[in-house]
């Protein structure tokens, strides 16, 4: 983010003392709801009893749910121009004191780990530091003269009462109105969500996974229904907004483990720069439009729909973090998928195809996890974070998914020699050119893993990868001649 912003020349409150605010701040994120969060992770339960605790009043449940978690200071996301605008300061021989409504135990571990800040003032279990209450706790500290740098509504009156003001992350009118009013000492702009940032925390790109809904449609060979395709196209948002919403929500159940992920820790919310308020508004909608979208489709459907998402969230929140179960756990949603489709259209899927999708989606999982644990080789590190997995399970794992892998052959093999597929193909011989496809591109997956080359995504490897597009479009089109086209005799 790019700081400049107004500041002013020989400002005489430059060396007043400067009072810092903590949430939406000095971070961009809010620490109560993180423990919050972080609390329900421990046990579920404890969402029930969030609302008597906040009977108590304000700094009471602090107090509660502060000392029944744990929270790192060294993991949160920072502003870091801000920072850098404080660590100047600081340089200077300038006076800078954390003043914020978090609680103490949670203000005190910024402080230890920033090592920037000569005083700390917090809630505790008898004061919630906020707004006027704020402003008193300053005054006694530092006395009349101070500048004090916030982001919120509930911060105008510590700013009113301060000799410059420092603007971070303030909204545009707010920012505005605070200018019209004050002394602005330096401003730090709020920076706008992009369109490139929901993509990303909507995992837009992940939809793709959606088409499996296609495969009946397609296997039945019914693509030009018209009637059929509208329907397809509804179940296809459907389950798009419900696994957008679910993204959401696992995101912010992951927060701690995405930031002690290389990569994952840019992800929006381990970044900030989503606000958990606003993801969790959000998921609500998605969820809301996917089952009216499902509704609109069948009854049916809906209840596969909620299947889907209760099975998710359960992955989400205990299965992924047992060994093997979690990859079992994700090969069954992929299938799920393909189920969902067949009812969508009210088509019966055959018991091939779904020992075959079984089989297929169990390797692709473990390539997920054995990328990851590759990469995670590469850095030096022997166990994944929030996972049941660690390095040495690669001896197992590899195989396991090549396995698997082949396995999936086999079975369309079987398929091809089938009563059923030889009297629906009009030259069911052909299909055995795809099952060679199909070890080709499973193979070449694995190779690509093994080698550290595979994105911790197959799926979005397979698009970006120009030999797996190529394979799967040529398996696609022998697929369509073997079943329209009758080539002399039978290979």
């Amino acid at each position: 983010m790019k700081s400049h912003l107004s500041d002013v020349q020989n400002n005489p409150a430059a060396g007043w003392p400067m009072v810092v605010d903590l949430d939406g701040t000095l971070t961009p994120t809010d620490t109560l709801l993180e423990s919050v969060i972080q609390l329900i992770k421990q046990a579920p339960l404890n969402l029930l009893r969030l609302p008597f605790w906040l009977l108590k009043g304000s700094a009471a449940f602090k107090e509660t749910v502060c000392s029944r978690t744990t929270f790192s200071a060294a993991r949160l996301p920072y502003r870091e121009a801000f920072l850098a605008y404080l660590r100047s300061e600081k340089s200077k021989g300038r006076q800078i004191i954390l003043a914020t409504a978090a609680h103490i135990s949670i203000a005190q571990r910024v402080s230890d780990h920033l090592a920037l800040f000569d005083d700390v003032l917090a809630s505790d279990t008898g004061r919630n530091l906020k707004g006027q209450t704020k402003l008193e706790a300053i005054q006694e500290k530092v006395g009349a003269g101070f500048v004090y740098a916030g982001d919120s509504r509930a911060d105008t009156p510590i700013w009113s009462a301060a000799q410059a003001v420092i603007l971070v992350g303030a909204s545009a009118g707010l920012a505005k109105t605070i200018r019209q009013r004050s002394t602005i000492e330096r401003e730090f702009p709020k920076e706008a969500i992009r369109w490139s940032t929901w993509a990303r925390a909507l995992r837009v790109h992940q939809w793709l996974k959606n088409l499996l809904l296609l495969v009946p449609l397609l296997t039945a060979f019914s693509f030009m229904d018209l009637g059929k395709l509208a329907t397809m196209a509804l179940a296809f948002l459907s389950f798009s907004f419900a696994a957008s919403a679910t993204y959401l929500v696992n995101d912010l159940w992951d927060l701690d483990s995405d930031r002690a992920h290389p990569r994952k820790k840019s992800r929006p919310f381990a970044s900030g720069r989503i606000p958990i308020l606003v993801g969790l508004a959000v998921a609500g909608c998605l969820l809301m439009l996917a089952f009216v979208l499902a509704l609109a489709v069948s009854q049916a459907f809906s209840l596969m729909l909620l299947l889907y998402v209760i099975l998710t969230s359960t992955y989400s929140w205990m299965f992924k973090e047992y060994v093997l179960i979690d990859v079992i756990m994700l090969s069954l949603l992929y299938t799920l998928r393909i189920l969902a489709g067949s009812v969508a259209i009210a088509v019966v899927t055959s018991a091939w195809l779904l020992a075959f999708s079984v089989f297929m989606f169990l390797s692709l999982a473990l390539v997920k996890r054995c990328a990851e644990l590759i990469s995670l080789e590469q850095n030096g590190k022997a166990a994944a974070r929030g996972r049941d997995y660690r390095v040495t399970d690669l001896a197992v794992l590899c195989p396991l998914g090549v396995a698997s892998a082949m396995s999936a052959v086999v079975v369309f093999g079987l398929f091809i020699n089938s009563p059923d597929t030889q009297s629906r193909y009009a030259t069911p011989g052909l299909l055995w050119l795809v099952a060679i496809g199909l070890i080709y591109w499973l193979a070449r997956l694995w190779i690509k893993t093994s080698r550290g080359e595979m994105h911790d995504d197959p799926v979005i490897y397979a698009i970006r990868d120009r030999g797996s597009r190529s394979t799967v479009i040529v398996m696609g089109i022998v697929m369509l001649v073997a079943h329209f086209f009758i080539l002399g005799a039978d290979i």
